[in-house]
């Protein structure tokens, strides 16, 4: 039987296990990334960690996050993060640089290379090649110490693309209409390979679109094989020796297989509040609009900017709409600047944002009271703009720069003939705002400099013999990690200080929860199913673990803050029978009377329900070596304990 392009990176990098579903995979990891809002604590784990140098084969700092600095926190992380880098042999893109999926498929990706990011858009570098997934810090921080980054071998599902896009349809319209097939829960333990003559009709920017909102599938990635596309857009970045051929085997096997005829699509907008809330533009079509916003790492490529700027060229942003465009990185904006790109958009009356994530993170143009707000971005949560009740829509750049001007939802496909937008022999390359670090025999003269917002990593212990707690919160179905722990510019400057950012967890569902578990002591979280779909940020977890969470009850998980809630050492457990989630209340006392005997023995943990005088049973699945990390007390004293 032959293999995926995936099968081929992961026989190639794994270290530990076997690659059968649903075994436990220990995999090599060459490259490693990370983001300023969960750089510093990836960063104040490898120091507890202990080790002097990175291992990686690269690993790069970006600063794209936190860039609103409106007190001395984000500057003091930024400061930090260098001076980390540069001790222990990290690059650092320094903030104005650009967002980091953006830079790092321009500058670093490499196809057939594995990468793992603290961000859960990092598979992105998916459309060059990469096995590259999102991670929480701790993962990233072991991996850069060169231990293995391990997961669940993933089922294999092939998107097979026929036909080519008509002109005004776009990348973004595919992803909408996998999300809209597969939705947002429907790619979990599994990595989408995207196959069939279509792809050639695709370029590296439109494929990471593609694979960058994959993430919102729930999926460990997604990938593109590395072709003569690849190669010419290497080539174009003065790369060309990274280029690596990899497609799959003619005889390689798919658990699934989905079928999308690209000739056959038009365009798509995830409606309010959820990515694969999927309608067409048409249905859309004349209703008023407030606000448009374009850019983040999904549709901020130079190709993304220049069919904005033929859409806005000559043209005036309608009355009443406001219009923010972010390019993704420096080598985009300059090459705007230079060919006159960027002089439309500004003439147009558009507002351009530095090279950073901006508003999809939620820090700056937040919509007004019940505003609706088109984007290009890749997630339109319940309150991530920074307005509660603000209606975002997700939408390609063409109809996102279509609708600014009219005023109301616009099918681009109506504008006329569409500009043939080619992609450059020759990108500008200037790797000036990249910082390289010291050489080993100066590591040891340079000072960490850290900043009085930096406070330590939470205080982890032992599991229990067994665990008798309220139950502090009770949640629905599909809960963010924005549920659980809101960015926005008032929250992100907090991420290196787990007790100040600890007293935000949860207040979107309930703001009187950081205060009745910080009373408590000790308590459990009950939610529905996909608990912890969104970001890959750790704080999700490690904020709950600060305040007293000793376990979360679901009836399912998303998998990277599973992941994240056993590296804090919280137990992540789910109901064996769905309907036992209505036998919880807010506040009942619940016990797991046989916990730490339960999980020696791989079998189901015993949960008593004292007040309601209820009984029955969860799962807590675990490997030996995840069951190892639980009777530690987390990711962080494991890995000191086997080093």
């Amino acid at each position: 039987m032959g293999l995926t392009i995936a099968q081929k990176i992961i026989k190639n990098h794994i270290v530990e296990g076997e690659m059968v579903v649903g075994s436990d995979i220990g995999l090599k990891i060459d490259q490693t990334l990370t983001q300023d809002a969960t750089g510093t604590m990836a960063y104040l784990e490898f120091e507890a960690i202990g080790v002097p140098r990175v291992k990686t084969e690269k690993s790069v700092a970006y600063i794209d996050h936190n860039t609103l600095q409106t007190g001395f926190e984000n500057a003091d992380d930024h400061r930090f993060i260098q001076s980390v880098c540069k001790k222990h042999g990290i690059y650092f893109s320094r903030p104005g640089n650009g967002i980091c999926h953006q830079v790092h498929l321009e500058r670093f990706g490499k196809p057939g290379k594995t990468l793992i990011g603290s961000d859960s858009h990092t598979p992105t570098g998916g459309g060059i090649g990469m096995l590259a997934i999102g991670a929480g810090g701790l993962d990233v921080a072991v991996a850069m110490g060169g231990g293995a980054y391990y997961i669940t071998m993933p089922q294999m599902v092939k998107v097979n693309l026929t036909g080519a896009l008509k002109p005004w349809v776009s990348a973004k319209d595919i992803i909408l209409k996998v999300l809209e097939v597969m939705s947002v829960k429907g790619g979990v333990g599994k990595i989408v390979e995207y196959g069939g003559d279509g792809i050639k009709t695709l370029s590296v920017p439109e494929r990471a679109t593609i694979t960058n909102m994959g993430a919102e599938l729930g999926a460990t990635t997604s990938i593109f094989p590395s072709d003569e596309i690849t190669r010419e857009f290497l080539k174009a970045q003065g790369r060309e020796e990274d280029f690596t051929e990899l497609s799959s085997d003619a005889d390689a096997e798919y658990d699934e297989i989905i079928d999308i005829n690209l000739s056959e699509l038009e365009p798509l907008a995830a409606c309010p509040h959820s990515p694969d809330n999927i309608k067409p533009i048409k249905e859309l079509a004349g209703q008023k609009i407030n606000q448009v916003c374009i850019g983040s790492c999904t549709n901020s490529s130079y190709r993304d900017m220049m069919r904005v700027a033929s859409i806005l060229r000559g043209k005036t942003v309608a009355d009443g709409v406001s219009l923010s465009i972010a390019p993704g990185s420096k080598q985009v904006l300059n090459m705007l600047a230079l060919n006159g790109a960027l002089g439309d958009m500004i003439a147009a009356g558009a507002r351009i944002l530095e090279s950073a994530c901006g508003p999809c993170i939620g820090m700056g143009q937040s919509p007004n009271s019940g505003g609706i707000s088109l984007r290009t971005f890749n997630r339109n949560f319940e309150g991530r703009s920074g307005t509660k009740d603000g209606q975002i829509y997700l939408v390609s750049p063409e109809t996102a720069a279509a609708s600014a001007l009219t005023g109301v939802f616009t099918d681009p496909t109506t504008l006329g003939d569409e500009e043939a937008i080619e992609m450059p022999e020759k990108f500008l390359i200037n790797d000036n705002m990249v910082i390289a670090p010291a050489p080993v025999e100066e590591m040891d003269s340079i000072e960490i400099q850290r900043g009085p917002n930096i406070k330590p990593y939470p205080e982890t212990s032992p599991l229990a013999d067994k665990i008798e707690a309220s139950c502090s919160l009770k949640v629905g179905d599909n809960i963010t990690t924005d549920h659980i722990m809101p960015a926005g510019a008032k929250i992100l400057p907090l991420r290196s200080n787990i007790p100040k950012i600890s007293q935000h967890c949860f207040t979107v569902c309930d703001q009187h929860f950081p205060e009745r578990a910080k009373m408590l002591g000790e308590s459990i979280v009950v939610g529905g199913e996909n608990y912890g779909q969104g970001s890959s940020r750790e704080h999700a977890a490690l904020a709950p673990l600060y305040l007293g969470v000793k376990a979360v009850l679901v009836k399912s998980f998303a998998r990277i803050h599973r992941a994240n809630l056993i590296n804090a050492g919280i137990l992540p457990l789910t109901f064996v029978n769905p309907d036992d989630y209505d036998k919880i209340n807010l506040g009942d006392l619940i016990a797991l009377p046989y916990l730490k005997e339960e999980i020696l023995k791989g079998s189901n943990i015993t949960v008593v329900n004292k007040t309601l005088d209820e009984k029955f049973e969860a799962v807590c699945e675990l490997t030996d070596r995840t069951r190892d990390i639980i009777i530690a007390g987390g990711l962080l004293d494991y890995t000191k304990e086997n080093s």
